[in-house]
């Protein structure tokens, strides 16, 4: 059975952080590739314990911008 997973990339540092929005599981490594396919093998290990569902049912996506005041 193929399972589809939405994932974010984003540069910190000198790494890329890979993270799954469908479950709690996020990996990193030096080039965005790098760190997808890492992201890719932590999943397979979750999912070796985990059920279909635990997943979140991720539909649309969006990234929506926030500013908060902080002293």
């Amino acid at each position: 059975m193929k399972l589809e997973f939405k994932n974010i990339v984003w540069k910190e540092g000198d790494d890329y952080v890979a993270q799954c929005l469908n479950i709690d599981v996020s990996s990193f490594g030096k080039s965005k590739e790098e760190a997808l396919k890492n992201l890719n093998e932590a999943i397979e290990l979750y999912m070796e314990d985990a059920s279909i569902d635990d997943l979140n049912n991720i539909e649309s996506p969006e990234i929506i911008y926030s500013q908060i005041e902080h002293a």
